[in-house]
């Protein structure tokens, strides 16, 4: 006697419309391909399904009362937890300004209603698949404690590993760990291969090296923690002599004042020299070039 097994499912999709008869044909259509189906009437109850479960892809209606189907994406790219799910929309809006819109908000396709089965099944088969494959990548990542970084072309963080989102958080704010535009717009101007750096006031800089281009127009940045080495990090900086007194009393935690008083001229001078000095650093702060010249100072 023979007996059969169920095929395993060829993964979750989340079905989002407002229609009651669009979601029940996509239901049938999409169990009788071996897919788990999850259901949403809204952007709203969509969210709310997210917190919930994760898919392996949403098809998502464009146009819906209440939360849009645009704004939806949007929300579901900007969670970290949902960024790397594909969004294939949905949508009777053929023109090519909804077009575009669509994939700004973070969708990677669309199909045009009233829906081909054959259409959806393949669109969705192959972006089901290569998040599958992106995830399982990603998860790799994660374990091995690496700093990855995708960036989208308009700079926004299309995903983080764990290790990257920490390190980001440590340099760039507690809070926040969204870096800041203008470094943003330096690492996208790397060249394959071509790092630039952070630095922080612990004795670390954050290095980024770029990895080039990874698909649906991402760039792909390795991030590292490097430890300064300062005395020849200021030997680099070739500071004048009058710089390099300043340094000292920063380091030591005088103020611009004392440090006037102490080296007879103005405030003024000593934060013009002191400007000088973050420039050649390359620092932002006070902190980080006290930091640094007192470790240099060991």
């Amino acid at each position: 006697m023979t007996v059969e097994t169920a095929s395993p499912p060829h993964g979750t999709v989340l079905v989002v419309d407002d229609a009651p008869e669009t979601l029940r044909w996509l239901c049938d259509l999409l169990e009788a391909e071996r897919y788990s189906v999850l259901v949403a009437r809204s952007g709203e109850e969509a969210l709310e399904r997210l917190e919930y479960a994760v898919p392996d892809a949403v098809l998502l209606d464009a146009v819906m009362p209440g939360l849009s189907g645009f704004e939806t994406c949007r929300r579901i790219k900007a969670n970290p937890a949902w960024s790397h799910v594909p969004v294939i929309f949905m949508t009777g809006l053929s023109e090519t300004d909804s077009i575009v819109r669509g994939f700004d908000s973070g969708g990677v396709d669309y199909v045009v209603k009233p829906v081909r089965a054959e259409e959806v099944l393949a669109r969705l088969a192959t972006h089901a698949r290569n998040a599958r494959v992106a995830r399982m990548a990603r998860d790799a990542v994660d374990v091995g404690g690496i700093g990855v970084l995708l960036l989208d072309a308009r700079g926004r963080i299309a995903w983080r590993s764990p290790q990257a989102e920490a390190w980001l958080r440590d340099r760039f704010g507690s809070d926040d760990p969204r870096p800041p535009a203008g470094w943003i717009a330096q690492v996208l101007a790397l060249a394959p291969g071509e790092e630039t750096a952070a630095d922080g006031a612990d004795g670390h800089r954050l290095v980024a090296k770029s990895l080039g281009r990874a698909g649906l127009d991402e760039t792909m940045l390795l991030l590292q923690r490097r430890e300064e080495k300062a005395g020849a990090r200021l030997d680099d900086a070739a500071l004048t002599p009058r710089e390099t007194e300043v340094l000292s009393w920063l380091a030591k935690g005088k103020t611009n004042r004392d440090i006037a008083e102490i080296l007879g001229m103005s405030p003024r001078t000593v934060n013009k020299h002191l400007e000088h000095v973050f420039e050649k650093l390359g620092v932002e702060t006070r902190a980080a070039a006290a930091a640094l010249a007192s470790r240099a100072l060991r």
